[in-house]
């Protein structure tokens, strides 16, 4: 708390500071699970709300004043400044007049809105300029790569845009040059060919970008070479590709330190490095990535034993997160993570609220020791806003107990929690034949509510006094053949008591690969009105869920530690704050 009023002043200084620089900017009005492109043709012409509904707008995550958002775009660090681009309505609360909205940060916690950098305007995007990502050229030169659609069957091209005046580090204005596209979709499904990647500089002198598509049902990542970034040939092959995952959305590829959690730049080739690759599935609307090794000679990926390459396979989050984006910051030396996290209730709720979407917290990315697995972390930027504490340690948790952390703002607030068991012994036994059952399934046949024998036991969030609503955080621990099995769930089937809404309330999970060998499990949650985002394991397992609590809203949110297992569970050390409010758009 000492820290935290001078820190937000500092900040808040900063930005005095930028607006002074930008005085006679004209700012963006931009306030603020279906398929990002997903068409309401119903709602076009719909008149957005006058008056924006506050309930469940988030207090610290990422969202313009109002209006849809989706996929992050190209972000990047330049000149002392973090810009973020992202898909943006300015017309309304549902996809659609899509364009590329700016906004920019000195430490990505507090935000100023800038001009719309790419709005379609030009025969090669006048019917779309869709998610793309930054790279920065030799001579500290950002660039812009971005798909566009050129005619109403939704044919996708790669088109790119620099930056008016490359001295100015809020980068303002973008040009699009008339010598777009620079790549067509020749020998490619036209209409699933999109999101180009961040460009990496092979050791040949030629650059190399990866675009998302699929042939049939088999999803894959084509490659495309540039020795000059204007001129571009398309591989033979594709850098990778799977069966039967349809369109890849969204790609990224970028190496990880094997040593260390440093980040590093995308083009590092030589080293102890692993890469890795990500895809947006279209048909799960989840994410998924392996860690591989990557053959510049050959341009191929092939990723490890240790990693399943489909839908089963490992993802940033369980939860409520797709079309994810990462960048090389520069000036710390980190690899950080972007995700969209779209809502969960219906189409016309949101433009009766006048907004949809917002983004995670950004996370620092790095591979687990093991090898096996990325590693993610808020960012160390958002401790700034930490207010009031409070801490329990060494508090006992009998089967059935619930204790209230009390002193903070349970609505809008930061928790961290090491939870320890005395014994491993009473853990139910893993069933053989859940091993055919995804984490989700598991997770919804054993809630919050159905006794065990280590677990559950976890947080209530955005719960109600009486718990008549809550969205629970759980772990179970299941004794398998020669191990453990650890089950970490965000389940939001109890979070609200609206019956008659046609909200997504799905029973979020993953499994947590994490050494019980010191009967400890550690969780992070970060609860903002109506998204919990929860890291598990020090951020091996992630799950970000949204929520529209009834009767938990504003000062009637509350907040549990519970158990409902047979065995004690001790909070060996819990830390909560209250959550202040960034300058946000």
């Amino acid at each position: 708390m000492f820290c935290f009023i001078p820190m937000v002043a500092s900040s808040r200084f900063l930005w005095v500071l930028v607006d002074l620089i930008l005085c006679g900017i004209v700012l963006l009005n931009n306030g603020g699970v279906d398929g990002s492109h997903k068409v309401y043709m119903e709602y076009q012409s719909v008149v957005a709300a006058v008056e924006v509904k506050q309930l469940h707008r988030t207090g610290f995550h990422f969202q313009p004043k109002k209006h849809w958002i989706n996929d992050p775009n190209g972000p990047m660090y330049y000149k002392g400044i973090y810009h973020f681009f992202y898909q943006y309505n300015p017309k309304g609360a549902v996809w659609g007049n899509i364009v590329w909205a700016h906004s920019v940060s000195t430490d990505m916690i507090n935000w100023k809105p800038l001009d719309v950098a790419i709005y379609p305007s030009k025969p090669f995007d006048q019917y779309g300029a869709w998610s793309g990502s930054a790279t920065i050229l030799p001579g500290n030169k950002p660039i812009i790569l971005y798909t566009g659609v050129i005619d109403k069957n939704y044919t996708q091209v790669q088109n790119y845009a620099v930056p008016a005046n490359y001295s100015d580090p809020f980068l303002n204005e973008w040009i699009k040059p008339d010598n777009n596209p620079l790549v067509l979709p020749v020998g490619v499904n036209k209409t699933a060919f999109r999101d180009p990647t961040t460009a990496w500089l092979g050791q040949d002198g030629h650059w190399r970008i990866l675009v998302g598509g699929k042939r049939k049902h088999r999803g894959m990542a084509h490659l495309y070479r540039s020795r000059d970034f204007m001129k571009w040939t398309k591989a033979q092959h594709p850098l990778h590709s799977s069966a039967m995952t349809g369109m890849w959305e969204c790609p990224d590829f970028y190496p990880v330190s094997l040593d260390c959690e440093n980040g590093l730049e995308t083009s590092v080739m030589t080293g102890n490095i692993k890469h890795v690759l990500k895809v947006s599935l279209d048909e799960t609307r989840y994410e998924y990535y392996t860690v591989g090794t990557y053959f510049p000679k050959k341009d191929s990926y092939v990723p490890d034993n240790t990693s399943i390459d489909d839908r089963t396979g490992l993802r940033y989050d369980y939860g409520n997160f797709y079309a994810s984006k990462t960048f090389f910051d520069a000036s710390r030396n980190r690899r950080i993570l972007w995700g969209w996290v779209n809502e969960s209730d219906a189409s016309n709720e949101d433009v009766k609220k006048g907004w949809a979407g917002i983004q995670t917290i950004p996370r620092k990315i790095w591979l687990d020791p093991s090898g096996k697995q990325l590693v993610q972390w808020p960012i160390e930027e958002l401790e700034t806003l930490r207010g009031k504490k409070i801490h329990i340690c060494n508090h006992q948790l009998n089967l059935g107990d619930h204790i209230e952390i009390k002193g903070i703002t349970a609505a809008q607030a930061d928790v961290e929690v090491t939870f320890s068991f005395p014994s491993l012994d009473k853990a139910d036994s893993f069933d053989p034949s859940w091993v055919d059952m995804d984490a989700q399934q598991l997770c919804s046949h054993k809630g919050s509510n159905v006794q065990g024998g280590v677990g559950p036991f976890g947080l209530l969030t955005l719960a109600s006094k009486h718990l008549e609503e809550y969205t629970p955080i759980l772990f179970r621990i299941f004794k398998a053949k020669n191990k453990h099995v650890v089950l970490m769930c965000s389940d939001a089937t109890s979070s609200s008591l609206e019956k008659n809404k046609l909200w997504y309330k799905p029973s979020f999970a993953g499994f947590v690969d994490v050494d019980l060998a010191d009967n400890k499990l550690s969780l992070r949650s970060l609860i903002d009105h109506s998204i919990v985002e929860s890291f598990g394991a020090r951020g091996k397992t992630c799950i970000t869920s949204r929520v529209y609590p009834t009767l938990a809203v504003l000062k009637n949110a509350h907040l549990y530690a519970f158990n409902n297992g047979s065995e004690t569970i001790i909070i060996e050390s819990l830390n909560a704050w209250s959550m202040g409010n960034p300058l946000m758009n």
